[in-house]
């Protein structure tokens, strides 16, 4: 597994930057562009479908490592399952399927993969609540975060370092703890965004489009919920993401008390109210970055018991609060 996980981030970061290179010029001959509109945080027009790139090298780096591990009755449906929400995604990208059609299959995707691979023993709340409810509870927090990790991606380089940390981190730390199969999952999903960033970094010369950010979701839900409930790294699941669950759930909240139609489109997240009031895309996406990996480095210390995971998981709520406030503008000056 350590070998595995050592090659597979930068021979998928080099793979995903030569094919993206590809797919950029195909969407550019097309025309398939995201052009500004009242809720763009761009200016110019810019390729919008970088995710058929990430999603197919990941795809196909996942079913090696499971044919490698042996784990293809596991992974092979999860990474069919994510390839088939790309296409949909795509076809989304390129002509609008509605929210309600969206949010059915990605229900339909998690329920599948809860249903179908989790273990009947995997709980993540062991057996304080009865089986069903526990299994509901996780399809949709896993529903959840397909959806935020497709409503965060809104500025240049945010969703790449964010799998980055996640991805990075998540092997690392299942290195430390007892390795398992997930592990180079997570260093092949570092990789593929690492490459993508390349040219996604601000300005960016392409984008990720729904059909990379709503399978990019649904694969690292996969890995965070098989953390959480197969292996109890309850911790892990919280603390890598917490930003991006942070940002979009208390954004949701605030728009619920508002009276605001949440299932319609924005700009109120914290890193786009921060762009907003003038901030660079590469140095809130930088901020994040150093945020995550302040997060990285807590969950290395809850690994190696230096930190006890309620401790851990305090600290990282609360770092990731200060930095929602900070680029919120709050308390001094801030609107939103």
């Amino acid at each position: 597994m350590l070998i595995c996980t050592l090659i597979a981030a930068p021979l998928c970061a080099l793979a995903t930057w030569a094919v993206t290179r590809l797919v950029l010029a195909w969407l550019v001959a097309r025309d398939v562009m995201d052009r500004p509109n009242d809720r763009s945080s761009h200016a110019v027009a810019v390729p919008r479908g970088g995710g058929l790139a990430v999603i197919a090298v990941a795809t196909v780096a996942w079913l090696v490592l499971a044919a490698i591990a042996g784990d293809l009755a596991i992974l092979g449906p999860v990474a069919l399952l994510g390839a088939l929400l790309a296409a949909l995604s795509f076809a989304d990208d390129l002509r609008n399927l509605g929210a309600g059609l969206r949010l059915s299959l990605h229900a339909l995707a998690v329920a599948l993969a809860v249903i179908l691979l989790l273990p009947g023993d995997a709980l993540l709340f062991a057996s304080l609540l009865p089986p069903w409810l526990d299994h509901l509870l996780v399809a949709l927090s896993w529903i959840w975060f397909v959806n935020l990790t497709n409503f965060m991606d809104g500025i240049d380089g945010i969703t790449g370092v964010e799998t980055i940390a996640v991805g990075a981190g998540l092997a690392a730390t299942v290195l430390l703890t007892g390795a398992d199969f997930t592990a180079p999952l997570g260093a092949v999903l570092a990789g593929c965004m690492a490459g993508f960033l390349v040219l996604n970094w601000h300005p960016a010369r392409i984008f990720l489009g729904d059909v990379g950010s709503v399978p990019l979701g649904f694969l690292i839900g996969f890995l965070l919920v098989w953390q959480a409930c197969v292996e109890g790294r309850w911790w892990l699941a919280l603390i890598l993401p917490l930003y991006y669950w942070g940002d979009a759930t208390t954004t949701l909240v605030m728009r619920a008390l508002r009276g605001e139609k949440i299932w319609q489109a924005h700009r109120s997240h914290a890193y786009q109210v921060a762009v907003q009031d003038g901030r660079s895309h590469a140095g809130v996406a930088g901020l994040i970055a150093l945020l995550n990996g302040a997060l990285v480095l807590l969950c290395l210390a809850i690994a190696l018991d230096l930190l006890a995971a309620p401790w851990g998981s305090a600290i990282a709520l609360v770092s990731t609060a200060l930095c929602l406030c900070y680029l919120r503008g709050w308390p001094a000056g801030g609107r939103r």
